[in-house]
């Protein structure tokens, strides 16, 4: 069931839905239902009852359950991708100043966005390849200001890790992991996770301390 070509065409023709609903609506109750019971565990018509909406204004929105499970991930992805952009923008050129802003943004996010990092770890594997491959490349744009700030700092003899990839590999993971085991309620507080998960990450870059980067000149 979906809505008919003449409406998916013309917004006007858009399904009635309550004062303060629609696509966020939508996106809501999926994040529950998939956090609940998992991508082939949620029916698209339990989401549509928790967002209050019909089925025919849930589809005008979201075409099926992989459509919208794909839309979930991307939008986590891409908030994701703007946040470690803005951190970065903010700090200097120092490759250890910049370390720093990425890991303070990867673990606030995952810290305050758990529900949407648990659902891309674990549902990634149910997306269809088109929409995997078209996800992958954010993935990769992430991946990619890891590895630069990395490779700077080593360039520059600030970090002294012999395996950069590597090195990358395991400060991406363990901020990621973040969103599996955080409990807010607990006695840690965000500051002192982004404190600790800092000191872990200068330590696996292997970062000298009061090294300079080199900037060259005569």
């Amino acid at each position: 069931m979906g809505p008919s070509d003449r409406s998916a065409a013309d917004p006007r023709m858009a399904p009635a839905v309550p004062r303060g609903a629609g696509r966020d609506a939508i996106s809501g109750a999926a994040r529950e239902i998939f956090a609940e019971r998992g991508y082939h565990g949620a029916s698209i018509r339990d989401i549509a009852r928790r967002a209050g909406l019909s089925l025919s204004a849930l589809y005008y929105w979201h075409p099926s359950k992989q459509d919208l499970l794909a839309a979930l991930i991307e939008e986590s992805a891409q908030a994701y991708f703007r946040l470690c952009e803005i951190a970065l923008g903010r700090s200097g050129d120092d490759p250890a100043d910049r370390l720093r802003a990425m890991v303070a943004a990867a673990v606030e996010f995952r810290v305050r966005h758990r529900v949407e990092s648990s659902i891309a770890a674990q549902e990634w594997r149910n997306l269809e390849p088109v929409n995997r491959e078209r996800l992958d490349g954010l993935r990769r744009s992430a991946t990619r200001l890891w590895a630069e700030i990395i490779d700077a700092g080593v360039a520059q003899g600030v970090f002294g890790c012999e395996h950069p990839d590597d090195a990358r590999r395991a400060i991406e993971a363990a901020c990621n992991a973040i969103a599996q085991w955080y409990d807010p309620r607990g006695p840690l507080g965000l500051p002192d996770l982004v404190h600790r998960y800092t000191a872990i990450a200068m330590r696996i870059v292997e970062h000298r301390a009061g090294s300079a980067p080199d900037v060259g000149g005569g």
